[in-house]
């Protein structure tokens, strides 16, 4: 994922303002307007990942954290 004006490849933190790289994937999916087989995707660096999973937990969002290098492992 990138983000707007961001170089491609590069992961960038989805927090307002926060360039840093980010090292981990915040999937999560508003049920209200959403169905199950949609998904969201937020990338979060170690200082926002607990902000943003907050944020949506708050809301009552599924959500699931993974880390970044365990996409795609076997």
């Amino acid at each position: 994922m990138i983000g707007f004006g961001a170089e491609p490849g590069v992961r960038e933190c989805s927090r307002a303002a926060c360039r840093a790289e980010a090292s981990w994937r915040i999937g999560w999916r508003n049920p209200r307007i959403h169905g199950a087989d949609r998904e969201k995707v937020w990338l979060a660096c170690d200082e926002h990942m607990p902000y943003l999973r907050d944020f949506l937990e708050a809301r009552s969002f599924p959500v699931a954290v993974t880390a970044l290098e365990s996409e795609g492992a076997s």
